[in-house]
């Protein structure tokens, strides 16, 4: 069954609203969700990230996983792994790096530069970032009904 697209476009005018979009999003995350974060180098998918952890709860240090690809998190109500997969040079490298496990019913997968492994899951989210003169523009697009209930949700 094809669900049709569900699109929204925010306004964040600085860091802080960045991590509080992530505290949003937070709470409407599920089990088995996949988030594509998408956008330039600088745009605001780490400080998403951080954002998005903060709304789960941890405390602690939120790093970008550009050279470990995988920082997991098994703090919450979810298993929650930020991949970064910036550095991958060739497709088949996910396949390699046996992540793929990651992605199941039981947790919640936020990746960043999803295109450099294009055989990733299908995203139930989709949020493309751009840094704009004053702050930045976000697409939050869902793909699938799990997606398109947590963009319903989202209040922000």
């Amino acid at each position: 069954m094809h669900t049709p697209h569900h699109k929204r476009t925010l306004n964040l005018a600085a860091e802080v609203d960045t991590l509080a979009l992530g505290r949003a999003l937070a709470p409407l995350l599920q089990p088995g969700m996949v988030v594509h974060l998408s956008g330039d180098l600088g745009a605001g998918k780490t400080t998403l990230a951080r954002g998005i952890l903060r709304g789960l709860g941890f405390e602690g240090r939120v790093k970008s996983p550009t050279f470990t690809l995988l920082e997991p998190y098994k703090f919450s109500r979810l298993y929650l792994y930020h991949f970064d997969f910036y550095r991958f040079l060739d497709p088949q490298e996910l396949e390699e790096t046996g992540f793929r496990e990651y992605f199941n019913a039981e947790s919640v997968c936020v990746v960043e530069w999803p295109e450099k492994a294009p055989d990733l899951p299908a995203a139930d989210l989709k949020i493309e970032m751009r840094a704009e003169a004053q702050g930045r523009t976000v697409d939050i697009t869902a793909h699938t009904e799990v997606g398109r209930r947590c963009l319903e949700q989202l209040k922000y």
